[in-house]
């Protein structure tokens, strides 16, 4: 079932619920969704674990596991154990920080840029796709709700 057909099912009720508390939800369930379907999109890996390669490339340096953790907004421990199956699989490689040997870091391999280039149509095109008919001033509405949100999340 999508949204849609919850939002319009007979045996469920939404009224009375406050926008707010319908937004959470719906935020929730379509991280559900999407996560369902980048699943199936990325044979050889999940979608959180494309998600650390994303969050790793974007740093202009290789990124310490608790930096990479931040920006992904997980805790510590999950995002070492998606590390440990993308390096299982030759992905990311996690090597000790050569000024403080406490510190590790994540570097994206050859194999992971070769994956990335081989799959960056299938993944432009399914954005593309997700965004139709969405329009850019939208889309900046939603960014700048979503942040608001996570700095009024923080207050808590």
């Amino acid at each position: 079932m999508n949204i849609k057909e919850v939002i319009n099912h007979e045996n469920i009720d939404f009224t009375g619920i406050k926008s707010s508390y319908f937004l959470i939800g719906l935020l929730s369930a379509f991280e559900n969704r999407f996560q369902a379907v980048a699943d199936k999109t990325m044979e050889e890996i999940s979608w959180k674990q494309f998600f650390a390669i994303i969050c790793t490339n974007m740093c202009k340096e290789p990124p310490t596991i608790k930096e990479l953790a931040e920006i992904m907004g997980s805790s510590h421990q999950n995002v070492k154990q998606i590390l440990l199956k993308l390096q299982k699989k030759g992905f990311v490689e996690i090597l000790t920080d050569e000024k403080d040997k406490r510190k590790q870091r994540v570097v994206l391999t050859e194999y992971c840029r070769e994956f990335c280039e081989k799959n960056d149509e299938v993944s432009l095109q399914s954005v593309n796709r997700m965004f139709m008919g969405i329009s850019e001033e939208q889309l900046q509405v939603t960014i700048q709700t979503i942040i608001q949100m996570e700095d009024n999340l923080k207050a808590l």
